[in-house]
């Protein structure tokens, strides 16, 4: 146990730029203690004391602002920074060196039973308030942007932004999203129905005649007038013509 306690603060020492010294560290890092209280309740847990384990998860979670289900199976060397909001569910199994922000949820989509909660490999990072939810999981070395909500898998070295989530970078290169059909979007079916019907009016003009361009007398009027403000630039400049 305390070499597990060295190791987590040598490793937030580590990632985070304002930790000055291991004092500060033990004193100050809320998410440290919710961590360390998490590793007794689970181990509570584990040994079928159910409601002793749930009792003092509680508690941590009065001091600390993080709700960890005893349940919970944490890695090595998991940073919470800043804490406040951060909720794991029961069936979550998290990596090590996970580094999670304040107000992250690994959380589940409905009631059924069994494996209904993520699993994040080692090395991710979780930006703050981000939303990884049901049985997926989250590849090693991922990034997952503040404010996302992940409902898919997430292969290794990704990063994934938005509502919901998708890939914008994946191996160290950019993903472009170009069919409405990848976007996974609550709007993605109206604008895939758009999109078809676009295409049917473009099919339908390729079809006519090709007539004047309605836009050729308000262009000719506009290069007219940049001529005319042209010819009047050096006038103007010298203060004359006012």
């Amino acid at each position: 146990m305390l070499a597990h306690i060295r190791d987590d603060v040598r490793s937030v020492q580590e990632r985070d730029p304002a930790a000055r010294s291991v004092l500060e560290v033990f004193l100050c890092y809320p998410g440290l203690w919710a961590v360390w209280i998490h590793r007794v309740s689970h181990a509570l847990w584990g040994a079928k004391l159910l409601l002793p384990a749930r009792v003092l998860s509680q508690m941590a979670r009065f001091f600390t602002g993080v709700d960890i289900h005893p349940g919970a199976n944490l890695g090595h060397r998991l940073f919470i920074d800043h804490a406040t909001g951060v909720v794991i569910g029961e069936t979550s199994i998290v990596g090590d060196d996970v580094t999670m922000y304040q107000g992250v949820t690994l959380g589940g989509t409905g009631k059924q039973h069994g494996k209904r909660h993520p699993t994040i490999h080692d090395r991710v990072f979780i930006g703050n308030n981000a939303n990884i939810l049901g049985n997926i999981t989250v590849g090693e070395n991922s990034r997952i942007g503040a404010g996302s909500v992940v409902l898919s898998d997430v292969p290794p070295n990704s990063t994934v932004v938005g509502v919901p989530g998708h890939i914008v970078y994946r191996g160290g290169e950019r993903v472009l999203l170009t069919d409405p059909h990848d976007i996974k979007d609550p709007l993605s079916d109206a604008l895939i129905a758009l999109s078809a019907r676009v295409e049917e009016l473009e099919g339908r003009l390729g079809c006519l005649a090709p007539g004047a361009d309605p836009f050729t007398a308000e262009e000719a009027e506009r290069l007219a007038y940049r001529q005319e403000l042209d010819r009047m630039r050096e006038y103007v400049s010298m203060g004359e013509g006012i």
